[in-house]
């Protein structure tokens, strides 16, 4: 899995990683016990909030490639979704948010029932849980386009 921000994005954030910025043990600067952690949230996330007019978006693609009945198959999910002017409402809040409330709607409901904490991406082994996801998710405007075709190339 990858998440794109921007050209140069993962380089920053291993050079902020290496360099200690996310560090969780306080360091006394000053006189005073900071860490270092907080503030790099302190300085880096108004930063990161879109300004006023910005838009985001969210492109995902995912590609799976197996055997069926002893063929090669190929399935290609792919996703564009936009920020919602009318809502005001991101796209990563919209597929983000949107994914967590249908797995909290597949728990009441009684489509998931596993005890425990469990990842997320279990719900798509229960019968029926992908296709509450993907409903769940069209309903709000969050739709995927999907083909299968033989893996010939």
């Amino acid at each position: 899995e990858k998440t794109l921000r921007y050209p140069g994005h993962a380089e920053k954030m291993l050079l902020l990683r290496e360099a200690g910025f996310f560090d969780k043990e306080p360091r006394r600067v000053g006189g005073v016990e900071v860490r270092p952690l907080d503030l790099t949230a302190e300085l880096l996330f108004p930063q990161w909030q879109l300004g006023e007019g910005e838009e985001d978006l969210t492109v995902m693609r995912v590609e799976l490639r197996g055997r069926h009945a002893g063929q090669p198959v190929r399935a290609v999910y792919e996703l564009l979704d936009r920020y919602d002017r009318a809502t005001g409402t991101t796209s990563m809040a919209r597929t983000t948010g949107y994914t967590c409330t249908a797995a909290v709607h597949a728990v009441l409901d009684g489509l998931f029932r596993a005890p425990g904490v469990s990842a997320p991406e279990r719900l798509g082994s229960v019968p029926g849980g992908y296709a509450h996801m993907m409903r769940h998710l069209a309903e709000r405007g969050v739709v995927f386009r999907s083909r299968e075709d033989d893996d010939a190339g």
